[in-house]
Order: C-alpha cells, then sequence, then structure tokens
C-alpha cells in the first residue's frame, strides 16, 4: 500500500488555495500525461495520481522481457516531467474510490476534491475466462511483469542445464506465446533471436533443437486489423526465424506444465506468455461507472459521463466508437484522447460546448526482430528494411528524456553490431517471485521490485 507523504498534502493545500478550478487526472500513462501537458500553461490547478512515481514507455515493455533493455530504459520519473509545468503537481499514491456528490476522490491517503476529474488509468490483462490462465500465464502489462517474464526465460536455461529427462527438457525449453497481434508478433520475434544468438552462445551445453517458441493465434492470420499482406509478412519472418505458428489455435485450459487447445492438441511448456487482450480495470465497476462489453467506460462522444459531465474518461479505459468500430487500446488513442479531454475542459470553463472526439490514425507498426518490420502508415503498406528503420525511429523519437533515447539507442546498436543482449540478468524481485520457478505467474497487482527504476532525483 501507498503512503503519501506529508509533503504531498501540503502541496494539495497550497494548491487549493489558489482561484484556479482543480483538475485532477488519475493515471500517468499516455493519456493523463498529455492532457496534463495540454493543460499545463492554462489558468487551473493539475494534479497527477498513479501508483508508480514514473512513466512506463509501454510500446517497448516486451523488450524488456527479451533482455534487450533494462527498466530504467524505458520508464522516467513523473516528478521530472511534471517540474517543467506551471501549476502541476503530482501525489503518488493507489486511488479507491470516486464519490461523485462530492467531486471527491478517496485514495490510500488524503480525499483530494476536484472540479474536473480525467479518468485515465489504462487496462488489464483480459484472459476470457480462460481455466488456468490468471493462475499459470504471464501477461505482460507492466513493468514487474516484463522482469519477471525475463527472469522465468533465463530461469528455464539454466535448470534445463541439469536436466536429463528428455520429456522435462522439452518442455522447460517450450515457450507458448498466447496472441498474434503486434505485442505477440514482436515478442515472439525478439525471443527468438535471444535463443538463436547469445543464448546458443552462453549455453553451449545445450541442445538448442529442443528450445520451440510457439505462437498461438486464434484467428487465421496476424496482425488481425492491419492490412492482410503485413499480417503474411509476419508470418513467413517469423517461421524464417524458427517460431511455430499456428493458426486457429484457441486456447482451452493452462496448466503449470501445458496448454490446451480447443482442437484436443496438447502443448507440454512450463511457459506461457499471455498477450490476447486486454480490458478495462474491473475496480471501476464498483465506482457505479457504466460500463460496457470489455468493462470499458461508456461515455459521450465528447468523451465525458453522461451523468457527471465534470468527468471525463480516456484512453484504454473509454468505450469509443468511431464510424461504428470501437476504437483499438494503443497509445496513440489514448495520447489524442488526452489532448482532447484537456480542451474541452478548458472550452467548458470559457463558457464554451465541449467537442466530439475525432481519433486520427497514423498509421501502425510492428517490428519482427532483426532488419525486419511491417508498417501501415496512411494507406501506404511498408515491410522489411525500411520498415524497421521507421519503427525505430519513431519509438526513439517517442521515447520521454534525452538519457532514455540515448540508453535504448546504445543497446539497440550492441545488440546489431555485436549479436549480443547486455542484460540478461536474472534480478531479485518481492518475495511474491517465489512462484515464478514453478511456472505461476503474477497477475496485474503491481508488485515492487528492488531495482530502481530511472532517475530518482528531480
Amino acid at each position: 500500500m501507498t503512503v503519501v507523504s506529508g509533503l504531498s498534502v501540503q502541496v494539495m493545500d497550497e494548491t487549493r488555495m489558489h482561484n484556479r478550478p482543480r483538475v485532477l487526472i488519475v493515471g500517468a500513462g499516455f493519456g493523463g500525461l498529455w492532457a496534463a501537458r495540454t493543460l499545463a500553461h492554462s489558468p487551473v490547478e493539475v494534479m497527477l495520481l498513479d501508483r508508480n512515481n514514473y512513466h512506463t514507455f509501454l510500446p517497448l515493455l516486451y523488450q524488456i522481457a527479451a533482455a534487450e533493455l533494462e527498466p530504467e530504459d524505458i520508464a522516467y520519473p513523473i516528478r521530472s516531467i511534471v517540474r517543467k509545468w506551471p501549476h502541476t503537481s503530482f501525489c503518488l499514491t493507489e486511488v479507491r474510490r470516486v464519490e461523485f456528490a462530492a467531486r471527491t476522490v478517496q485514495t490510500d491517503g488524503p480525499t483530494i476534491p476536484y472540479d474536473f476529474l480525467i479518468l485515465s488509468m489504462g487496462s488489464l490483462t483480459h484472459f476470457f475466462g480462460v481455466k488456468g490462465a490468471p493462475e499459470f500465464a504471464y501477461p505482460l502489462k507492466t513493468m514487474e511483469q516484463g522482469i519477471r517474464l525475463r527472469n522465468h526465460v533465463l530461469s528455464c536455461f539454466e535448470r534445463a542445464m541439469h536436466v536429463r529427462d528428455a520429456a522435462q527438457l522439452q518442455r522447460i525449453l517450450t515457450f507458448a506465446i498466447v496472441g498474434g497481434g503486434p505485442t505477440g508478433v514482436e515478442f515472439a520475434g525478439a525471443l527468438a533471436e535471444l535463443v538463436r544468438r547469445p543464448l546458443m552462445k552462453d549455453f553451449r551445453g545445450l541442445d538448442f533443437r529442443n528450445v520451440r517458441v510457439v505462437l498461438l493465434e486464434a484467428m487465421n492470420s496476424l496482425l488481425v486489423g492491419m492490412p492482410e499482406r503485413l499480417g503474411g509478412y509476419a508470418q513467413r519472418r517469423l517461421q524464417k526465424m524458427g517460431v511455430d505458428v499456428r493458426f486457429k489455435a484457441r486456447v482451452s485450459e493452462i496448466t503449470p506444465d501445458c496448454v490446451f487447445l480447443k482442437d484436443g492438441t496438447i502443448i507440454p511448456t512450463e511457459t506461457v506468455v499471455w498477450t490476447a487482450g486486454v480490458r478495462g480495470d474491473p475496480a471501476v465497476s464498483s465506482w457505479q461507472l457504466p460500463t460496457g462489453g470489455n468493462g470499458r467506460v461508456l461515455v459521450l462522444p465528447t468523451l465525458q459521463l453522461s451523468d457527471h459531465r465534470e468527468i471525463y474518461v480516456i484512453g484504454d479505459l473509454a468505450s469509443v466508437e468511431q464510424d461504428t468500430t470501437p476504437l483499438p487500446m494503443v497509445a496513440p488513442v489514448a495520447m489524442q484522447q488526452g489532448v482532447t479531454a484537456a480542451r474541452n475542459i478548458l472550452r467548458e470553463i470559457a463558457g464554451r460546448s465541449p467537442l466530439a472526439f475525432h481519433y486520427r490514425d497514423r498509421g501502425t507498426m510492428v517490428t519482427i526482430g532483426r532488419n525486419a518490420a511491417v508498417a501501415s502508415l496512411g494507406g501506404l503498406v511498408i515491410t522489411g528494411f525500411a520498415a524497421w528503420v521507421i519503427w525505430l525511429s519513431v519509438h526513439l523519437f517517442k521515447l520521454i528524456g534525452f538519457r532514455n533515447r540515448l540508453l535504448v539507442l546504445i543497446n539497440w546498436a550492441w545488440d546489431y553490431f555485436f549479436y549480443e543482449r547486455a542484460v540478461r540478468l536474472i534480478l531479485p524481485l518481492a518475495s511474491s517471485e517465489s512462484a515464478q520457478f514453478s511456472g505461476k505467474a503474477i497477475n496485474d497487482t503491481p508488485q515492487p521490485y528492488l531495482r530502481r527504476v530511472g532517475n530518482a532525483r528531480d
């Protein structure tokens, strides 16, 4: 449980003394940060609330799990971000409840009043009711989960060095990835490269013919939602890298040592990585917010709640349709919604009506290992090396902080030129991590890890 310091409470009291409307933003992900930045130089007081004191660049989280990057490379202290913005503060706390009538938010610490509220709490892994998935699959949504998965993958190879039973060895060295969307494709490619290059050099006593990376997709193609040509390219590229790509592979059950498919296939494995779906935070249902399918909150086209127009919901938590199609739960949507929500609040303060949100899709990019990616950019379809260079450039540009960009660039260059992963570390975590050696994953509840993230000084 996070405890709010006396200094944070003092900051709240001081900001409340100003004759400015207070905008409270719950969640410092992409949507929350973009909303705060848009409001920073306006006649309002902005307070960001988050359970972590750092922002995670989620598009590169899979590279933490694949030993390409360190946690510090894709995390940035929130206070270092907001200190540049006037009339903006940050509070490290866990939000428990919203009191609509009183216009307050209850936290682990103080109860915080607001004039406008932006809910940007992101999403959790959706297991679609698959038996055993919450207990035994490894989700990939938080920094802690990325580190646990890296620990587990590397530990599998360490354990395999001492195993002589052929069936057990096959089970330990089989890695199943559920979901053929962008995250599943990117992690499958990164894991295949980790296995075939650095780990093959590290574990010379292992027969790597026993190592299998299996990508399970319930549909009949990869990257559903992108042009069909790109899904086909991704399939061929992954298969060339040694990934076993299986279509119409619907998971029915996961146990500590097997994956059961609905067609009767059984895959012995101790590692199931779940990238098949996400859903809105189920905690909001207890707040009496209107929710639809996938646990997302139903909002007006202006991103407001119908019964509480002072509350905006953005990002993965918001259920928004455009041209009768639900918008994807991706960072660009959250960022644009954050800007729209902030501008609508300023319009309301100025006595004008808020405007409806309209998403401008600037394209989608997915990398597939070394020198290969796919990109769909405004009708332009690109594959191969050119798409890979675009992907690298865009992700470096979007990272927050020069230090983070430099560290990521160095690690990528080291990997590219020397075929080496410099961060193949099994890090000590909290006591709850003891379950990871049995193949049991931890759910989306954040757990502390002992490695410091980012630069603590701000």
